[in-house]
């Protein structure tokens, strides 16, 4: 019997489910965001253009480092979708003791990682001496959070994938009322500065971390966590790594080519820096919405896969490939219809709202492409394919973002040819992961594929 705050996927009308599903998730999302523009408008408009240039700066390279250990948690949500398809409850048990352990292990590693790397990364992306010190200061206290914000990821995961998307929602509401008031404790009564929301960041972040663990802990499903039970099952953290290791790779390396590109904005000064800050800060909103159907059409792919309903596969790709392009152009001319006046919240500095409307007029308004290149990876990963949409991804997004830098950007230096490699990679890549798409969903409908193989090991894997 279906609880209330799951969604069966397997049966009845899609469009309905996915928005549904989707909705929560936009919000969690936004919410999320708002976590860090919390921290950019109140370092913005209380203490300078340099805090603000170095919180925006530190944004890419910290989800270059941190992506890795995010796609495990793809790969935990995806295998838990399927073995909830399959109605698995052994596997189910398993999957969880595994995915929490893994994350605490790994937000401890990326502690670690986060204070010793980063000056040195980011005297390699040429951060300007009169933003470095605070940015260096920034991410460090930001890694004491990483335990939390992984754990919460997982956890987050595991239940959207049996549909429940509305607690997580809760859990993040909650953590980001915290945040914006300690955001402006920390800086306006205490004067910290970019420590203060630093501070008020990682404290949200444990918050939401303890509201999803104490969720599973009293949870009467198969999801139930007991903390005694936590053990790494060696098969599990191999189906985890299977899926997710490409899927973190993939992340990582995109921001590789972000880096490159926040390393070519930081060469226009800080206040180019600042006005990019607010402007990728603004489009933010606009990417977690898109991300929702990501999220969806991988969970609907992936039940219904696990139930053995691989009919139903194609209407979702459609389904949430329509809702992702809507949400995308909708909320992306409400960004750049009124840019003036959502950069002003950033920043007063006329000059950095100039900068942030070049970014806003050239990635914002083309994002529903980034969207659509989303959901189509999305499906092929719910399927079960992992590596390929990796290759795909990198080589046409990553590797063309890069091959551009060094050649369209070198010859014509300006920011809006430097930002035409966003839209160009989406399609490119949108349109190779289609094909590729077709070429095993045929294959996975005649039921030849390694992955089918694998698939039905796994599912008998604890019997």
């Amino acid at each position: 019997m279906k609880r209330s705050y799951e969604i069966d996927m397997c049966s009845g009308p899609l469009l309905p489910k996915i928005l549904l599903f989707s909705v929560p998730l936009m919000l969690s999302g936004i919410l999320q965001l708002l976590f860090n523009a919390a921290d950019i408008i109140v370092v913005g408009q209380f203490t300078g253009s340099q805090a603000m240039a170095a919180v925006g700066s530190t944004g890419s390279l910290n989800n270059l480092i941190i992506n890795i250990f995010l796609g495990f948690s793809i790969g935990s949500s995806v295998l838990m979708a399927r073995y909830y398809g399959a109605k698995e409850d052994g596997n189910i048990k398993e999957l969880v003791h595994t995915s929490v352990l893994l994350a605490i292990i790994s937000g401890c590693f990326l502690i670690v990682i986060g204070i010793i790397l980063a000056r040195p990364l980011l005297s390699l992306m040429g951060t300007p001496d009169d933003v470095i010190d605070q940015a260096v200061l920034y991410m460090r206290i930001v890694f004491l959070g990483m335990p939390a914000l992984i754990t919460y990821d997982f956890g987050a995961g595991i239940l959207r994938a049996i549909g429940d998307t509305r607690r997580p929602l809760v859990y993040l509401f909650t953590a980001g009322i915290i945040n914006v008031c300690l955001n402006l404790f920390f800086v306006i009564v205490f004067g910290l500065g970019v420590a203060g929301v630093a501070l008020a960041t990682i404290i949200s972040q444990y918050t939401s971390a303890i509201l999803v663990l104490r969720c599973m802990m009293k949870s009467d499903s198969s999801y139930k966590l007991s903390i005694k039970a936590l053990r790494i099952n060696k098969q599990k953290l191999k189906q985890i790594i299977r899926i997710g290791l490409p899927a973190g790779i993939q992340g990582a390396v995109f921001n590789i080519s972000n880096v490159l590109i926040q390393s070519s904005i930081n060469s226009f000064g800080s206040i180019a820096m600042a006005g990019n800050t607010a402007a990728s800060n603004i489009e933010g909103f606009v990417y977690t919405s898109m991300n929702s159907l990501y999220q969806a059409s991988t969970s609907f792919t992936s039940q219904n896969v696990g139930a053995k309903k691989t009919e139903r596969v194609v209407p979702v790709l459609l389904t949430c490939l329509g809702i992702v392009t809507a949400v995308g152009l909708i909320l992306s001319s409400i960004a750049v219809g009124f840019g003036r006046e959502l950069l002003g919240i950033y920043s007063s500095d006329a000059s950095v709202i100039e900068y942030g409307l070049q970014r806003l007029h050239v990635v914002c308004f083309t994002y529903f492409l980034c969207g659509l290149m989303d959901v189509a990876c999305g499906s092929i990963r719910g399927m079960g394919y992992s590596i390929t949409p990796t290759i795909v991804s990198l080589t046409g997004a990553c590797g063309l973002r890069i091959l551009w830098i060094y050649t369209v950007f070198r010859v014509d230096h300006t920011l809006f040819n430097l930002y035409l490699s966003y839209p160009v990679s989406w399609l490119v890549t949108f349109i190779a992961h289609i094909i590729c798409f077709i070429v095993f969903y045929r294959k996975w409908k005649h039921g030849n594929t390694k992955q089918h193989k694998l698939f039905r090991m796994a599912m008998h894997s604890s019997h």
